[in-house]
């Protein structure tokens, strides 16, 4: 079994996926979704957290000269420094925005202007909160080596976003292949596979049609 589907039958099997085509969540955003994606989870299970690390190991090792690994606040953060504790590179961490009391910072940590860092992100939805980062980093004369993700849901215009970006994307699993294993293992009917994968074609549709 190839990395992507190994990381996407571990995300179903300890619920840090959930799909409800017919009871959809509600996001921040207030749009309804078939899918809740919480990354955490995977930081409960010792030997599962020990494969993602030793996957997103292997996506470093394959990207030239990183110095240091960058965990997006907040559900980046662990990940990125049982990466980096791994790799024995030094760890940041870069906040949505500097802090509002002491030393207002942006990112935690020392950072190395020219130093190569690896984004290091739990979830990819817009990209947005990870651009951002990627930006701060660049702002403290960090350079973006590229950004790495457990998992993304592979909407056009976040990938669009992060090429505008000159910002190489890595991403251990994706929305297309969890679907085939959820519906592979029958945790999904035919139907729910199809509504599935209506939502990512068009979420706000989705959301509209599905309120209304």
């Amino acid at each position: 079994m190839d990395t992507s589907r190994h990381v996407a039958r571990r995300l179903l099997e300890v619920g840090a996926v959930k799909l409800q085509p017919g009871e959809p969540f509600t996001w921040a955003s207030g749009l309804r979704s078939p899918i809740y994606c919480d990354n955490r989870v995977l930081l409960s299970f010792p030997a599962i957290r020990t494969e993602i690390i030793q996957a997103l190991g292997g996506v470093a090792g394959a990207i030239q000269g990183v110095e240091g690994i960058a965990g997006v606040a907040t559900a980046g953060i662990p990940h990125g420094a049982l990466l980096a504790d791994r790799l024995q590179l030094p760890f940041i961490y870069i906040r949505s925005s500097a802090k509002e009391h002491g030393r207002r910072n942006r990112i935690e940590g020392r950072i190395t202007p020219g130093h190569r860092y690896l984004v290091v992100e739990d979830l990819i939805s817009t990209g947005g909160s990870s651009l951002q980062a990627v930006e701060a980093l660049r702002a403290a004369g960090g350079v973006a080596a590229a950004t790495v993700a457990i998992f993304t849901y592979g909407f056009p215009a976040a990938q669009r976003a992060f090429e505008r970006a000159d910002v190489h994307l890595h991403t251990l699993s994706n929305y297309a292949v969890l679907l085939e294993e959820a519906r592979a293992s029958g945790s999904i009917s035919a139907a729910e596979a199809t509504a599935l994968a209506d939502w990512r074609q068009d979420p706000r549709a989705w959301s509209e049609n599905f309120s209304a």
